[in-house]
């Protein structure tokens, strides 16, 4: 039979309020890391948001956000866990206070989760359980993009990447990660509601769960078709490229005694690759301002001359005002120069600089104080085909690499993920390179200190791929792509708007069937 008081079973069973609860969610934030590399299990993408949701509904708007918080605890407290090597391997910093700059900046990041819940009970307060969910999908997804944008944005553990390997990737190009979070977060609230059916009124029921389910196979019977579409075509000759892994250990990266040493590791890798078109050397391969060596960049003209390749090297720069850059500088210099223009904060600038700089005795991070590149820089080009550049943290944003489209043929992005060690971090990080080459269907080569340096098609696939902590070269012939995916053309516009309409429909009906209800 069904419960008596079919409001009050709409909840979650109350064996999990109080701290069960609190336990339950961040669990279930925990469980939410299997669904990204390195684990990739993506069904946890659905199972995860499936379980805060059926914790927050119907709760109250400090509830709903205690959860919230509690989930984002369990998600970034193990998901990012990897930024507690980068302080004490990268930024110096003693292991107790390490630890505690780490939990400061997880519990930050779990706030984000706990204002899509409050958001979510906030806006949805006495409505019905499609207002809520409604509420509840479009909170997660705004949130989840203001996570990309404030304070220079954190894109890590963002749905929709979950799915380069998973049956939604054809909807990347079409509407990017945002969207496919917001299809992920469907399918959850479909087999939530399929659950809740079954489990109140049985499997007889069948007019209460077999619409949910039938919705869930025809979405995923709809994605199928749009895995096999192109959106791009061949657009010229293959480029012969070849990548350097020096594999150079960040405590010795920046140390003067290790400079030549590390200059011998990159020229010794050059010198066994085959006969390429393009060599590609990581960011900050060579850890200093190029113009203090010229006897190096001297070194790197007449490498490329003899073997007659181009080279794109990471390094920095100096401009004629004295400002900082990390760059990846072309060999000959007719390729260009390429300015990181989207720079981590605390780590090559300081938003708080005045505060930090009376600390100082916290930190040693060499190169902090740096300039973001011009947005309009001119591309990279070699032999007439453009290049879309990025550098480490900039791969992680689709908007950053849409800047290059639809003129570029062949993504190019170099990092130093050694600054994470053997941990989630170099995984994760390639996994949303994956995802910027299907977005925008163009291929991708990735040069890395200490990996993992990677060829991507442009499907996502890896052709060729160099581990962590690994020395060593890959070769690959890349063929350059032309073409425009819709995501290309008009971004994550269209889906973050029909969030926000989504979000205030479900706020004016709410309002309207609370009114009812109180008279």
């Amino acid at each position: 039979m069904p419960p008596a008081n079919r409001a009050e079973s709409d909840t979650f069973p109350t064996w999990f309020s109080g701290w069960r609860g609190s336990l339950t969610a961040l669990l279930a934030g925990a469980t939410l890391v299997l669904a990204f590399a390195p684990f990739a299990f993506w069904p946890a993408a659905i199972l995860a948001p499936a379980i805060l949701f059926a914790l927050i509904h119907r709760r109250a708007p400090g509830r709903a956000f205690r959860l919230g918080w509690w989930f984002g605890l369990g998600q970034f407290g193990l998901g990012v866990s990897w930024v507690y090597e980068s302080f004490t391997l990268f930024g110096g910093i003693v292991g107790p206070l390490a630890a505690l700059v780490t939990g400061l900046f997880v519990m930050g990041l779990a706030f984000y989760p706990a204002g899509a819940a409050w958001l979510t009970a906030k806006v949805a307060g006495r409505g019905g359980r499609s207002l809520w969910a409604a509420s509840f999908a479009a909170s997660w997804v705004l949130v989840e993009a203001l996570r990309a944008w404030l304070f220079g944005g954190f894109p890590w553990l963002n749905l929709g990447i979950s799915q380069v390997d998973g049956p939604l990737v054809g909807w990347l190009p079409l509407l990017g990660e945002y969207g496919v979070t917001a299809l992920l977060l469907l399918i959850a609230l479909l087999l939530w509601h399929s659950f809740r059916e079954v489990r109140l009124l049985g499997l007889a029921s069948w007019r209460g769960w077999v619409p949910s389910v039938g919705a869930l196979v025809a979405l995923v019977l709809l994605s199928l078709p749009l895995r096999g579409i192109p959106w791009s075509e061949p657009g010229g000759e293959p480029l012969k490229v070849g990548l350097a892994q020096g594999n150079v250990a960040q405590m010795q990266k920046f140390d003067p005694a290790f400079f030549q040493k590390t200059i011998n590791i990159y020229q010794g890798l050059t010198d066994e690759m085959p006969d390429v078109d393009l060599v590609v050397w990581p960011e900050t391969a060579i850890p200093r301002v190029i113009d203090s060596v010229p006897n190096v960049r001297e070194s790197l003209e007449q490498m490329a001359n003899k073997r007659g390749f181009a080279m794109l090297v990471g390094t920095f720069t100096r401009d004629e005002a004295g400002r900082y850059y990390n760059a990846l500088i072309g060999v000959p210099s007719s390729l260009g120069v390429y300015r990181k223009r989207h720079l981590v904060p605390f780590g090559e600038y300081f938003p708080l600089r005045w505060l930090i700089e009376r600390m100082s005795w916290l930190f040693e991070v060499p190169m902090s104080d740096l300039s973001p590149g011009r947005v309009d820089q001119p591309p990279l080009e070699i032999d007439g085909l453009t290049l879309g550049a990025s550098i480490c943290f900039e791969a992680d944003f689709s908007r950053d690499i849409r800047r290059s489209l639809p003129a570029s043929g062949i993504l190019v992005t170099v990092s130093n993920d050694s600054w994470f060690g053997d941990s989630f971090s170099p995984h994760q990080h390639l996994q949303m390179a994956r995802a910027r080459a299907i977005e925008y269907r163009r291929p991708m080569i990735r040069a890395t200190n200490t990996g993992i340096s990677a060829v991507i098609d442009a499907r996502g696939q890896i052709r060729e791929a160099l581990g962590t902590g690994k020395q060593g070269t890959l070769v690959a012939e890349v063929t350059p792509r032309l073409g425009t995916t819709p995501l290309a053309r008009w971004g994550a516009w269209p889906t973050l708007g029909a969030m926000v309409v989504v979000l205030l429909l479900a706020g004016w009906f709410a309002r309207r069937q609370s009114r009812a209800l109180s008279t």
